[in-house]
């Protein structure tokens, strides 16, 4: 059983034990109409949880060091309606902290803040009992929003690293312990390498991860900020990024490249690139057509308006 597999029961550890498990009653002791066959049947495999609990908010706080830096505000106003209008599906993770003699979240965060603006007194909880370390925390609210995707690409690579550099792990001992693929991790925690301000365009939802993880194999922060620059405003797929990508490191010369097209007799289209750029005729031509529909978009609306 791995780290983690142990982590997973570990809120569970003591279901058992407070339904009797393991206590030696002799099946002659019981009272009559008491034993399995009296069991009704909505209770039959139903086990109760004495770690479930209903706590107040503002015995509850937030863990400072939670892998998850960002919440949407129209996520969570959506979840609080669903709070008032459905109620809590699901409960939080929390641990007795000692020393703030408050709760803190394991996982659920964002439930908790959702509760908070739907004005509720408390939430229902699951309670972590026994010992937890630093290491084992991260691990758990990985499992909680990595794992979900619920992170982003640069939260998700910064609590890898985070959890790596605490226990020693290697990618592959990292990809074991969440059940991911290794090559998975390698490209996330490569997204650490490229520039702050191709780090916020990945943050930010313009770049995509595996488009930022080609631009990435580019040497020096120039040469992967100017890509990442002309990946946005070419609007470059990721197979075109790649190739661009390529080329560049192959040092293809920027040799001009010119071609014209006559429509009609009164229209004739010329197309002018470098041709480093590895584009085709066709793909310039089709990644014109995409800015000249945007802008016609863009004049729509300005009519209309």
């Amino acid at each position: 059983m791995s780290k983690m597999d142990k982590l997973r029961q570990m809120s569970a550890g003591n279901v058992a034990e407070s339904m009797g498990a393991g206590l030696d009653v002799p099946t002659g002791a019981m009272p009559p109409g008491f034993g399995p066959r009296a069991t009704p049947a909505h209770l039959q495999g139903v086990v109760r949880s004495k770690d479930v609990a209903q706590i107040q908010l503002d015995r509850i706080a937030p863990d400072p060091d939670q892998p998850r830096e960002e919440f949407d505000t129209e996520g969570l106003a959506r979840l609080a309606e669903s709070l008032n209008t459905r109620g809590q599906l699901q409960p939080i993770r929390v641990r007795w902290d000692e020393g703030r003699g408050l709760y803190v979240i394991v996982c659920g965060e964002r439930r908790w803040r959702a509760a908070k603006i739907a004005e509720m007194a408390s939430v229902a909880c699951v309670i972590v009992e026994g010992p937890i370390t630093a290491s084992d925390l991260l691990a758990i609210q990985l499992v909680e929003n990595a794992l979900r995707e619920d992170l982003k690409p640069i939260e998700q690579a910064k609590a890898y690293r985070l959890l790596m550099d605490r226990n020693g792990w290697s990618t592959r001992r990292i990809a074991r312990e969440l059940s991911i693929a290794q090559p998975q991790v390698v490209r996330t925690l490569a997204l650490l390498n490229l520039p702050e301000a191709v780090q916020d365009q990945v943050e930010q939802g313009a770049l995509a991860p595996a488009t930022a993880y080609e631009i990435g194999k580019l040497d020096g922060d120039a040469e992967q900020k100017a890509m990442a620059d002309r990946v946005l405003s070419q609007k470059l797929t990721r197979s075109e990024a790649v190739e661009a990508v390529r080329s560049r490191k192959a040092g293809v010369k920027d040799k001009p490249v010119a071609a014209e097209f006559r429509v009609s007799d009164a229209v004739t289209v010329s197309v002018k690139y470098r041709k480093a750029d590895r584009l085709s005729v066709v793909q310039a031509l089709r990644l014109a057509l995409k800015q000249a529909q945007e802008e016609e978009r863009g004049q729509g609306r300005e009519q209309a308006a």
